[in-house]
């Protein structure tokens, strides 16, 4: 498999290591390569509100009922350019590695005949012996895996917080079909106008937070 397979947090010098390769992967991208951040969604709900969200008005903020009528789940599975910030995406409704498979695949064709350095996290999804043997026989294709409890370095999680606010969270879906078409709609007016992200820290500055140590104080009761 042509990957980071390090182990977890048992060993700080090589999640050292991992931080510093994703932070050559994302801040100093390989020549003639595509970096891209790939993460799931899972879950995201089709939520019918019993009631239309009340807008904000002057001294009175946004309300919207605790009611709602469930219409079913999807899993939002996406992929950050990091040079553009251009998002692909594919909405599924599970999320098991033939899903994450799946998306790879789309993935691969729409970046076709150039290298991908790809940064995901360690769900187990990732790393199944379906994706494995994939990745083998597509050798342009490399997957970086961020620190065990480290997904929050994944770019891609700046885009779900985003779509979150400004299209989930606050919408009125009355279908899965429903919640996949706002989804698709901020996706295609997002990639118009994208912007890549930046990161202020590097990875030399993330280390000793990452790898401080934690003391336990015995207080006597």
């Amino acid at each position: 498999m042509r990957g980071d397979t390090h182990a977890g947090f048992g060993g700080r010098v090589r999640e050292t290591g991992r931080l510093k390769d994703r932070d050559r992967a994302l801040a100093r991208p390989y020549d003639k390569a595509i970096v891209l951040c790939v993460d799931e969604k899972s879950q995201v709900q089709a939520l019918d509100r019993t009631a239309p969200i009340l807008p904000l008005r002057p001294g009175i903020p946004e309300k919207q009922t605790h009611d709602y009528v469930r219409h079913g789940t999807t899993t939002l599975f996406a992929a950050l350019e990091v040079a553009t910030g251009k998002v692909t995406d594919a909405c599924y409704p599970r999320h098991r590695n033939e899903e994450f498979l799946k998306f790879l695949k789309q993935v691969a064709k729409a970046y076709p005949r150039v290298k991908l350095h790809i940064v995901v996290d360690n769900y187990a999804t990732h790393k199944h012996d379906n994706v494995t043997k994939w990745l083998a026989k597509n050798q342009r294709i490399t997957l970086h895996f961020t620190p065990t409890s480290g997904s929050w370095l994944n770019m891609v999680e700046i885009f779900f917080g985003i779509i979150t606010r400004q299209a989930i969270r606050r919408g009125t879906f009355t279908s899965v079909k429903d919640l996949i078409g706002a989804i698709e709609i901020f996706i295609d007016g997002w990639n118009e106008r994208c912007e890549p992200f930046v990161w202020t820290k590097t990875a030399d500055q993330l280390i000793p937070h990452a790898t401080r140590s934690h003391t336990t104080s015995i207080a006597r009761h």
